[in-house]
């Protein structure tokens, strides 16, 4: 397949990695921004896929994150054309960096973008810096870390960084860009657009909308044990399997695990700086799309 229509690219990820990748027929490319729910996504398709709560291997080796650096092209393309079973392949990459092969099916997860800078920003402490920059080829070892402000702080600026959504794709033009271009597609027959707090609602009835979009039937008797496995206390409490930590890029597999629910944006701001926050996030994004992803709206 020729290329690819954007180019996105850090420290860490490449896109054009994705460029003249062998597409197999029902392949499932989850597309979500970091802290969106990814690590849950692949582990549904997973538990989706295999049906069964014990997966056969980590989930990082069953679904590889295909523009990360830190493990080289050729041995990701290698272990994805060995796999036998349907293929679920990770990325960060929003759908417009993506080859868009007809004959796969590409899951987005939109997250409150609040709740999705919050987690970012525990997240950060939890990673190697050096472990990172050792895989990924930096030769020179990372600048000592500065001292960050405050969440609060740090939630306030991050609202306010004006950075085109390309350049930095965890800021809020970033996380909204990668949704306004999903909202724009989400009409086509082999994308899936699934909000956080839904699977948080109804997990049990997310789980069965996605299979259907994915044409998996699983016995009725399987599903109440893979709904349980797909719970954040059980992800939790089987982080070593299921953590995006096979090579050490984490401090703690268990941290990243950290809270698994919606709200902890809001609470750090008051009435006036939400309603700051909701007036920028308005301008970026299509009034239909805002108030799905906003649910503290009503």
């Amino acid at each position: 397949m020729p290329g690819i229509p954007i180019r996105y690219q850090s420290a860490d990820e490449d896109s054009s990695r994705w460029a003249d990748f062998p597409f197999r027929p029902g392949d499932i490319v989850i597309s979500t921004r970091s802290k969106c729910g990814t690590t849950w996504m692949q582990m549904i398709c997973a538990l989706l896929i295999f049906g069964d709560s014990v997966l056969p291997a980590r989930l990082s080796t069953l679904s590889p994150w295909l523009d990360w650096l830190g493990s080289p092209r050729t041995q990701v393309f290698d272990r994805l054309a060995a796999q036998t079973h349907r293929r679920f392949i990770k990325t960060h990459t929003p759908l417009d960096g993506l080859p868009l092969d007809p004959h796969a099916t590409y899951i987005v997860v939109g997250r409150h973008p609040l709740d999705m800078a919050v987690s970012l920003y525990h997240h950060v402490d939890n990673l190697n810096r050096e472990r990172i920059a050792m895989l990924t080829g930096h030769d020179d070892p990372p600048p000592p870390r500065r001292t960050r402000p405050g969440l609060r702080e740090w939630l306030l600026a991050w609202i306010d960084r004006d950075v085109a959504p390309g350049e930095q794709l965890d800021s809020l033009p970033g996380v909204l860009w990668h949704l306004s271009d999903t909202w724009a597609r989400r009409a086509a027959p082999n994308v899936v657009l699934i909000h956080y707090d839904d699977l948080l609602a109804d997990l049990d009835g997310e789980m069965r909308r996605l299979a259907e979009r994915l044409g998996i039937l699983l016995p009725a008797a399987r599903w109440s044990a893979l709904v349980e496995a797909a719970s954040f206390d059980h992800m939790r409490g089987q982080a070593d399997q299921l953590a995006p930590n096979p090579d050490g890029v984490l401090n703690s597999s268990s941290a990243f695990f950290r809270r698994g629910r919606s709200g902890a944006g809001r609470e750090q701001l008051t009435d006036a700086e939400l309603e700051h926050y909701r007036t920028r996030a308005a301008r970026m994004v299509p009034s239909d799309l805002f108030a799905w992803l906003h649910r503290d709206s009503a």
